[in-house]
């Protein structure tokens, strides 16, 4: 019997990570990067924090080789949601 207890606690915590990271992809916020806005190149985040750094919040989209593309810097422009939404707008 102790071996079948084991197994079903084992199934309740796998269930309740997938629970978190279905809630995790359902966030109504957008994806948040800081870029470049002239090279679309992350930044590290305090270039966007600070008033005096060169960077720029981009939203949603994605980022490849260190280059985003798909997104937007106007966060209304960009569809929140989970399963199934994608971003959209123009930077």
């Amino acid at each position: 019997m102790a071996g079948r207890r084991l197994r079903s606690s084992t199934v309740v915590l796998g269930g309740m990570g997938l629970l978190a990271a279905t809630l995790t992809s359902c966030s109504s916020e957008p994806d948040e990067r800081c870029v470049d806005p002239v090279t679309y190149e992350t930044l590290p985040s305090y270039e966007c924090d600070d008033s005096s750094g060169s960077g720029r919040y981009y939203y949603g989209g994605s980022s490849r080789s260190g280059k985003v593309s798909g997104g937007s810097f106007d966060k209304s422009a960009v569809e929140t949601g989970g399963f199934g939404s994608s971003g959209s707008g123009g930077g």
